[in-house]
């Protein structure tokens, strides 16, 4: 792909949205727009989820495959009430942004590495070329930014997705592209997917949301064949006295000063015990995450199968050779993936790396106080 073909119709759908639309949709009419989207991709999930369970009731079982088909609407109606929350709070205004210096490509390659499996799960390939570009951004939102794309993509990719970097040559903006195609290269013209509206999904609706509140003008090309995404960073290393104080950008690692910095992660917790479930549950509950509990190991291999969280929450007496194998699984694919152990006893607060562990530890006796400033430091390291 030839990042100069961005800038040219050629009789493609093209947008640019440096800021939220407003010429030929009202604010309010996009927001009804919008609720009305979460409200639908909520509620058609939960009721064949609901019909499921009558059926259950009715006789009493449930296959497999059936149970597996309903734990996805489910997570399918979650996950559009997770959009809902994110879309709302970006939209807030009452962010606080606190600016890095970081590097795009090695962002978007941890990202890409984070959900590898996820992607061969879905027989996506992916095609990155990145060139080395410094940006001054949010953290967390270049976080959120990054795996929405994907999101997006995956929602309508059929064989793989190209990703590039590359610096304009004036201004020395960098340019983030995204291309795919919408139907299988070897198969006709699929109408479906190529259907004016089908790409403005609730993915497509937060990424368009959180570009905006990181203030990243957007372009979309369509040609009926493949669309390509372009997200250009105004606010670049050696641009930075445009736009952006010294003051402004944090050197080194600064979390930012968002009240649910880390919201729309996924944490998945092993534990048996109800009673620890509920504390670890209720320690989260204001971070905005998306928490996932299992009973053994076993079931957090299974879990991890296709895709993985960002983080996992172990308690000490499940720590063996099983968890020890399932750890260094993923830490080949992942090497600064996030692990916590709960110690049964104690106020310990340990980081990864302290005495040569690599694994978190908290005590139980301080999960309220010290578990949520854990889980936030360890993800932020790897922003």
């Amino acid at each position: 792909m030839d990042m100069s073909d961005v800038n040219r119709n050629g009789g493609a759908q093209s947008r640019s949205h440096p800021t939220p639309p407003a010429d030929d949709v009202g604010p309010g009419d996009r927001w009804h727009t919008i609720v009305a989207e979460i409200g639908a991709a909520t509620a058609a999930p939960l009721t064949s989820a609901l019909e499921r369970i009558h059926a259950l009731v009715s006789s009493g079982r449930i296959d497999r495959a059936s149970l597996r088909a309903l734990r996805d609407e489910v997570e399918r109606a979650r996950q559009a009430g997770m959009i809902g929350q994110q879309i709302t709070r970006f939209a807030s205004g009452r962010l606080r942004q606190s600016h890095e210096r970081l590097q795009l490509a090695d962002t978007l390659k941890g990202v890409l590495a984070h959900r590898q499996r996820e992607t061969q799960a879905r027989g996506i390939v992916l095609k990155p070329a990145l060139k080395p570009a410094e940006v001054i951004v949010d953290a967390s939102l270049l976080f959120s930014l990054l795996n929405t794309v994907l999101d997006w993509a995956l929602d309508r990719a059929r064989s793989s997705i190209e990703f590039r970097i590359e610096l304009k040559a004036w201004p020395a903006h960098a340019l983030l592209a995204c291309r795919f195609g919408l139907r299988p290269p070897d198969q006709p013209d699929d109408a479906e997917a190529a259907a004016p509206g089908s790409l403005d999904t609730l993915s497509w609706r937060l990424l368009e949301q959180t570009a905006w509140t990181m203030g990243l003008p957007l372009d979309r090309q369509e040609d009926g064949h493949a669309v390509t995404l372009t997200i250009e960073f105004p606010r670049t290393a050696s641009d930075e006295v445009e736009g952006v104080s010294t003051l402004e950008i944090d050197e080194g690692f600064a979390p930012s000063s968002n009240s649910k910095p880390l919201a729309g992660s996924h944490v998945l917790v092993i534990s048996a015990r109800r009673e620890l479930r509920a504390q670890v549950r209720e320690a989260l509950r204001n971070m905005g995450l998306v928490i996932d509990f299992v009973s053994s190991v076993d079931e957090a291999t299974e879990f991890c199968r296709d895709s993985l969280p960002h983080a996992i929450i172990v308690e000490s007496i499940q720590r063996g050779e099983k968890f020890a194998h399932l750890r260094d699984e993923i830490t080949q694919e992942v090497p600064d993936f996030v692990f916590i152990e709960i110690i049964e006893e104690g106020n310990t607060f340990e980081m990864s790396g302290f005495s040569g562990s690599n694994i978190a530890k908290v005590g139980r006796d301080v999960i309220d106080s010290s578990l949520p400033s854990a889980l936030m430091f360890e993800l932020s390291k790897g922003l």
